[in-house]
């Protein structure tokens, strides 16, 4: 049986969401976290429950197909995974779901990350893995709300309305900038 509280659960505890969680966010160790915590706190944003733990598909296997099988029985929809290096970890969960994975590969010292990059996206037809850019825990878990979305009218809406706000916060910024040239801008900001 997986002990739950291997990490931790992200909208019963460390963030404020109380709905069960609908996606899984799985990493290869705990080095990962401050990365794949950003997923949570995305999908927190959304109201939209998930629960995080370090299972690894080379050291912890029988486990990590434990969790998907009772993720799935208890309605998760979808698993989010992020590793480094050989990074099989999304790639062994979707083997064994039917849901949607979301791959996050892990940047690391040896190659920033691109043989993460590769062991996530070149997997065999079948056993499909949604990849997003390295370290892109956020991206994953905004994809996750929109996968989410399609079968929730509510939750489309919180979606489109977090891209209003982000385009409305780009348009501010350009405002600025050309209302103070780059240079001023850039020093307003501390970026020289």
């Amino acid at each position: 049986m997986v002990n739950k509280p291997l990490v931790g659960t992200f909208g019963s505890g460390d963030l404020s969401t109380s709905s069960p969680p609908l996606v899984g966010i799985l990493m290869g160790s705990d080095s990962d976290l401050s990365v794949m915590s950003e997923a949570a706190k995305v999908l927190s944003e959304f109201g939209i429950g998930s629960e995080v733990h370090t299972l690894s598909a080379h050291r912890t296997p029988e486990a990590v197909v434990e969790y998907v099988k009772a993720s799935e029985a208890s309605g998760y929809k979808v698993f989010i995974c992020g590793a480094g290096g050989a990074a099989h970890l999304a790639g062994v969960v979707a083997a064994h779901t039917a849901l949607p994975v979301i791959g996050v590969p892990i940047m690391n010292k040896t190659t920033a990350g691109v043989d993460a990059l590769f062991a996530t996206a070149q997997m065999p037809p079948g056993v499909p893995v949604a990849t997003v850019a390295i370290n892109g825990a956020k991206n994953a878990g905004i994809l996750a709300a929109q996968i989410i979305a399609t079968s929730d009218n509510t939750l489309q809406s919180k979606v489109f309305e977090y891209k209003k706000r982000m385009a409305a916060d780009v348009l501010k910024k350009n405002g600025e900038l050309q209302d103070k040239g780059f240079r001023k801008y850039l020093e307003d900001h501390g970026l020289i």
